[in-house]
């Protein structure tokens, strides 16, 4: 007998958790094992219960379905639901395995199931799909206002106005924060692509810094500057960096 596709419902609505229980039910092959309505309970049940399918909403409170992405190690194949249809395009125009836009019909939802269950048997293409969606999502217009941080089995959510500094560190980087510092499986690159520069400023190849917790440039030897930070901290600078800051701090 072939084994049930394990399918999860993820979606701060519960009448749009309700609709794809009900359409779910003309597949006797899928079975819905859990719902849940926020991102953080997603994740724990990802965790625990495996499933081979979620269907994702992207726009929710606390943890948005584009944050879970983040932070999901082996990502399920995902449907993604959503109200918002620049969100939507941004998911298709990637090939993440489907989009539905609210509200959808039975046809449609069936369509995104069977485009599903190709990618449930081709593992590599689904993961393939799901690290061009966050490539995607990491080419945003927008400015970062906060950072989803996996710390053990707790997930946080740290604001970038409480960034002080971040520090390069190979492919991760270490945020030093008013409230604790914070390992990051991000590059310095992203953080000085998605960061407000009008807030923050590369000072050297391993800093990033925010402009408003710099007290002062030093210069430290001959032809050599670094900065002292409102905290007592002393960061090299760069000669390209020493050149950004001169450009700010006049």
């Amino acid at each position: 007998m072939e084994r049930k596709v394990k399918a999860i419902t993820i979606d701060d609505e519960k009448l749009a958790r309700d609709i794809i229980k009900n359409y779910l039910k003309k597949y006797d092959d899928i079975e819905l094992v859990a719902e849940c309505a926020d991102g953080f309970e997603g994740i724990k049940l990802i965790n625990e219960l495996q499933p081979d399918l979620i269907f994702l909403d992207i726009q929710m409170p606390k943890l948005t379905g584009f944050e879970m992405l983040e932070i999901l190690e082996v990502p399920p194949v995902i449907i993604f639901t959503t109200a918002f249809d620049q969100y939507a395009l941004k998911a298709f125009e990637v090939n993440a395995t489907d989009y539905l836009l609210k509200p959808f019909s039975q046809d449609r939802f069936a369509e995104a199931v069977e485009r599903a269950r190709r990618l449930i048997n081709n593992t590599t293409e689904a993961r393939k799909n799901i690290e061009g969606l966050v490539k995607q999502i990491e080419h945003r217009t927008e400015h970062l206002d906060r950072v989803v941080i996996k710390n053990g089995p707790k997930i946080l959510i740290v604001p970038t106005e409480d960034i002080r500094y971040i520090e390069a560190q190979d492919d991760y980087t270490m945020l030093y924060t008013e409230k604790g510092n914070f390992l990051k499986q991000k590059t310095m690159k992203y953080f000085e692509e998605n960061l407000d520069p009008s807030q923050f400023i590369r000072i050297h190849r391993s800093y990033l810094v925010k402009i408003s917790f710099i007290k002062q440039i030093e210069l430290f030897e001959k032809e050599s500057y670094r900065v002292l930070l409102n905290d007592g901290t002393k960061l090299p600078v760069s000669k390209s960096g020493y050149q950004n800051l001169k450009e700010i701090i006049k």
